[in-house]
């Protein structure tokens, strides 16, 4: 966890437990894995990453352990969760198991077990015959990705337990965390200081000769400040012509006197991340050109947070962005027609942020207060060589919306005050 004011407590966990747990039919069960490390080479593995629908259900971010919940005929909802057990020898090595005692106070579920019994807990419920229906999260964001614990323990209860309905967890779990809890928007506003933090120290640096790698190390020592968890995603900070590749992670590119510095990055904060983007030029002042480019992506952005408000179309963010900026650029001339947009505008302009940068929720038709989602507009002018996105953290409000990251300098003449400093 990150250091300072603790935002989440198990009562959050324990509220989207029974959230979820109201959206079950009855008569079924659900299991959710947290997941397993993925080897990396020999005997090293990528840091692990709990599925973040366990974690939003459990505050446990511990490898392989398992919920499970039971749903009977009447409506009444048992729960389990199974941890790893103690291994003095893999703790040598790797760290502290949580203890049931531990699992539990983090997550709030009382019957806490380790999880060596739990394939023979599970063959007797599915055996039992009181049970219709089995749900999982199987979301998969590509046919192409490896197969999660969900997705074998789908096979096997195909195989075993034909007579299950299968059933999709994510489905229920993401319409959840569309709309963000108090907590999780106290969490989001101690990462946007933490963020700002970090590109502040990025833009009070900068210069023609630094490479990227150093701003990046700059950004990432500022985060170290407010505990272990960094980044929230893997930062994009490039400069010059690196600005042209959208997702671009090499850091190896140097900045040159005239070339825009592009970053779009992001705190974590009790594992709320935001997607923040600044541009700016490295030599701390804007050319004319650059600064016509960034006036219209201002602009566009300040015309979408005065109309952004519920009941909105949650469609007509990205498109509105658009539209609104391919006016400006044909205004300004340069753009020819606005229905050419796409030659400067190459990405979508608003995705839900929380526990994933672009966060895993239903996608909603209607915008609604407690969403949290980003506008994003990036203009991409390669005859110039000037590339740059305008990110900002929007929270809709009753009445309005309001701009997460708005104290992060935005403007061309509060970004040229900071760097003369």
């Amino acid at each position: 966890m990150s250091g300072g004011t603790k935002m989440i407590d198990r009562e959050f966990f324990s509220g989207n437990r029974k959230k979820f747990y109201d959206m079950l039919e009855k008569d079924s069960l659900a299991v959710l894995f947290s997941g397993v490390e993925i080897r990396k080479t020999n005997d090293e593995y990528y840091p692990f990453f709990a599925e973040r629908d366990f974690v939003y259900l459990t505050g446990i971010d511990q490898k392989e352990s398992i919920l499970l919940a039971m749903k009977d005929s009447s409506g009444t909802v048992t729960e389990r969760l199974y941890v790893l057990p103690s291994d003095l020898m893999a703790e040598r090595w790797t760290g502290r198991r949580l203890t049931p005692a531990e699992a539990e106070e983090l997550s709030g579920v009382r019957d806490v077990r380790r999880t060596d019994p739990f394939a023979a807990d599970m063959h007797a419920l599915a055996a039992s015959g009181r049970f219709g229906n089995l749900y999982l999260d199987l979301y998969r964001c590509s046919s192409a990705d490896i197969d999660r614990p969900a997705h074998v323990f789908l096979k096997k209860a195909q195989s075993e337990y034909p007579f299950l309905a299968v059933k999709n967890a994510n489905a229920l779990i993401r319409r959840l965390r569309t709309i963000k809890q108090p907590c999780e928007i106290a969490a989001l506003r101690e990462a946007e200081k933490i963020t700002g933090a970090g590109i502040l120290a990025m833009m009070k640096v900068s210069r023609p000769g630094m490479f990227e790698y150093q701003y990046k190390a700059e950004f990432d020592y500022v985060l170290s400040q407010h505990g272990p968890d960094g980044p929230g995603f893997p930062s994009i900070i490039s400069a010059g012509a690196n600005n042209f590749c959208i997702h671009y992670y090499s850091y190896t590119g140097q900045a040159h006197d005239g070339d825009m510095i592009l970053n779009d990055v992001g705190a974590q904060y009790e594992r709320h991340i935001t997607d923040v983007s600044r541009g700016w030029p490295c030599n701390g002042k804007f050319t004319e050109r650059q600064k016509l480019l960034y006036e219209c992506a201002l602009a566009t952005s300040d015309y979408m947070f005065s109309i952004i408000r519920p009941g909105m179309k949650m469609a007509d963010v990205d498109r509105t962005i658009h539209q609104y900026n391919a006016r400006l650029l044909k205004d300004a001339g340069v753009l020819d027609k606005v229905e050419n947009v796409g030659k400067y505008m190459w990405h979508g302009g608003a995705h839900h942020i929380g526990y994933d940068v672009h966060d895993v929720v239903e996608t909603p038709e209607i915008i609604a207060p407690g969403m949290a989602f980003c506008v994003d507009v990036g203009i991409y002018h390669e005859e110039w060589g000037i590339g740059f996105r305008l990110e900002d953290n929007c929270l809709v409000t009753e009445t309005g919306c309001e701009n997460l990251s708005a104290a992060i300098p935005r403007t061309i003449a509060d970004i040229e005050s900071v760097m003369r400093k």
